[in-house]
């Protein structure tokens, strides 16, 4: 089984995968926790260019970067986990990448747009689907309260921006998986955790 958890940052996702991952764990499943990008040592690389707040980058080859980092983590983690019936569970996938790109694009620069995301990013992953993706929603002032440390590349760009991120996230769920749930991220994280365990034992079922 292959889960996915997504949204704005300030929600609580890797938080919450750790919570998740708990109880897996603890009802009798074998579990492994990725994040994307990274999770394999290309990967991480390619993260620490991606949110590289000092660096700046054609947006393709943005695109491409995170594909790319996908592609090595599906290869190398995730469709091997799958198939020994590991459960994985992904502090993000393609819907972000999707999200991102989408926000960021420009049709008249020649841009990609977000049905060529959605295609390249098939491609990348070999076709691979999460089972359920769980979206962590909340409003993005309270989001960027939530935020402790510097702001990344993407972050540094600002509460409007975020919020048209948010609403692009909203957009895109329904392309991200076969089962989609949008999680009210607003409340304290002992409610969200319960809200996702209930989602996620929906989809086991």
């Amino acid at each position: 089984m292959f889960i996915t958890l997504d949204g704005i940052d300030g929600g609580g996702k890797s938080t919450q995968v750790a919570r998740l991952c708990d109880f897996l764990r603890d009802a009798g499943h074998r579990v492994v926790a990725v994040r994307d990008p990274g999770g394999t040592p290309t990967g991480e690389a390619i993260r620490s260019l991606l949110l590289d707040s000092d660096l700046s980058m054609n947006r393709r080859s943005e695109a491409m970067l995170f594909m790319a980092a996908r592609g090595e983590l599906v290869n190398r983690v995730i469709r091997p986990a799958i198939e020994d019936g590991v459960v994985v569970v992904s502090d993000r996938f393609l819907l972000a990448n999707v999200v991102y790109q989408s926000i960021a694009s420009d049709a008249k620069a020649g841009d990609l747009s977000t049905e060529d995301l959605w295609h390249i990013g098939q491609w990348a992953t070999s076709g691979l689907r999460p089972d359920i993706t769980l979206l962590l929603d909340l409003p993005a002032d309270v989001a960027m309260s939530r935020i402790d440390r510097p702001a990344d590349r993407m972050e540094s760009r600002g509460i409007e921006y975020l919020a048209s991120v948010r609403q692009a996230f909203l957009n895109q769920l329904p392309h991200a998986s076969l089962q989609t749930r949008v999680i009210d991220a607003s409340q304290s994280p002992e409610q969200v955790q319960q809200s996702i365990r209930a989602a996620v034992l929906e989809c086991i079922a």
